[in-house]
């Protein structure tokens, strides 16, 4: 019998790749470059240069056995040695390549680091805005995702319904900096506050609560900052991260789940992770783009340009009446809809070829996401057709 869980799911897609799909069909009818498409946060810089050069570089001078066969099912030991050394460098930690388990991308990160840490039956807390396909990454473990309301005046934690939803049934926290859709970095101060709080409840309740970091946009953050790497705040964190942004290398799938040294278990995890891969098909990451990678680590895209356009964004925005909280990074900005139903505005915008993304499935109803990661000369031409959208639709404004 065809299992009707994944039935019902196809009724569920995500309004995202939706939106995406509609850009696509619309643009095949009058341009793609006339439809101005903010719905996929799909990277738009270029492919850092010397990872294609050193990509070429193995083609010519590996066997074809090393770029093509199995990895170990705990990953290349070259990468994780320099993935541990560079974490080491940056962030002053103390990983070792036992901490570190490669993976298909921050969601396979995700999907391992859950599984490693929860029970079906166990709450997961993660914080609103969130990234809606963490409803399904936590689902299919089996363990139940509870949304902490978001704090809408700056996107930081609203630390008094954090505390009355921590109970005794979470073993895990989610979170996401810089943060998908609001573009919010967690300050030093909320991630001291965070950890204080939660070793707290694992001593009142006698059993670890683990934070689970998804970190992918953690290169990409603004006025010359730098985002606080969560893992030195709290001993029990898992981070997971993906070099789909930093490197723009989405397609390829590759990031880890780096185990902080200092946590329960430390030196089990990764070990238990190969185990986890064995259930759910995540195991063995190209040994190619691992090898590509390992030797690019502390390189990134010219990244400026999402910068540049938030700023476009924001001021236009800002002058048209939205209200909005300046992203600190990402390439993702989330200001508050002209009225209650954002599905209704952004149909309505969708006649201006203005792709905008509603928020209700990010668990914050009446707002908008824009993903900004496209040409700035895209962004410049669709202000215009943002200010007609408004001035037309809401005259009143």
């Amino acid at each position: 019998m065809v299992t009707q869980k994944y039935k019902d799911m196809l009724q569920k897609k995500s309004v995202i790749r939706t939106l995406s799909e509609f850009a696509t069909k619309r643009g095949q009818e009058i341009g793609y470059e006339n439809v101005f498409d903010y719905s996929l946060g799909n990277p738009s810089v270029p492919v850092v240069q010397d990872y294609t050069d050193n990509t070429i570089r193995l083609l010519q001078t590996k066997t074809s056995s090393e770029l093509h066969g199995y990895s170990p099912s705990v990953g290349l030991p070259s990468f994780k040695e320099k993935v541990a050394a560079s974490l080491n460098k940056r962030f002053d930690m103390n990983y070792t390549a036992n901490h570190i388990f490669p993976t298909s991308g921050a969601a396979g990160a995700l999907a391992h680091a859950l599984r490693a840490v929860t029970s079906p039956g166990d709450d997961v807390l993660t914080f609103a805005p969130y990234f809606p396909e963490y409803n399904c990454y936590v689902g299919m473990t089996g363990a139940n995702l509870r949304v902490v309301p978001a704090n809408t005046a700056d996107f930081q934690v609203d630390f008094e319904q954090f505390e009355k939803m921590l109970t005794s049934n979470v073993s895990a926290v989610l979170i996401n900096t810089p943060n998908n859709p609001s573009g919010a970095v967690y300050s030093a101060e909320t991630l001291k506050k965070l950890a204080q709080l939660m070793e707290d409840k694992q001593k009142e309740y006698g059993h670890d609560i683990f934070i689970i970091s998804d970190e992918p946009y953690r290169e990409i953050v603004f006025d010359g900052k730098k985002a606080p790497y969560v893992s030195k705040f709290y001993d029990n964190t898992l981070s997971c991260y993906s070099f789909s942004k930093s490197l723009s290398l989405p397609g390829e799938r590759i990031g880890y789940v780096a185990v902080n040294p200092t946590c329960t278990d430390a030196d089990l995890l990764v070990p238990m992770m190969s185990q986890i891969s064995r259930g759910i098909g995540h195991n063995c990451p190209s040994s190619l783009i691992m090898m590509g990678v390992e030797d690019v680590l502390d390189e990134t895209s010219d990244m400026t340009v999402y910068e540049t356009n938030m700023n476009l964004l924001y001021d236009k925005l800002i002058e048209l009446g939205f209200s909005c909280v300046r992203p600190s990074g990402t390439f993702y900005i989330f200001p508050k809809a002209l009225e209650e139903d954002a599905v209704a505005f952004c149909n309505k915008a969708l006649k201006y070829d203005l792709v905008l993304v509603p928020s209700d499935s990010f668990g914050c109803p009446g707002y908008f996401r824009m993903a900004y990661c496209i040409d700035t000369e895209k962004v410049v031409r669709s202000l215009d057709a943002l200010e007609r959208f408004v001035k037309t639709e809401y005259p009143d404004r």
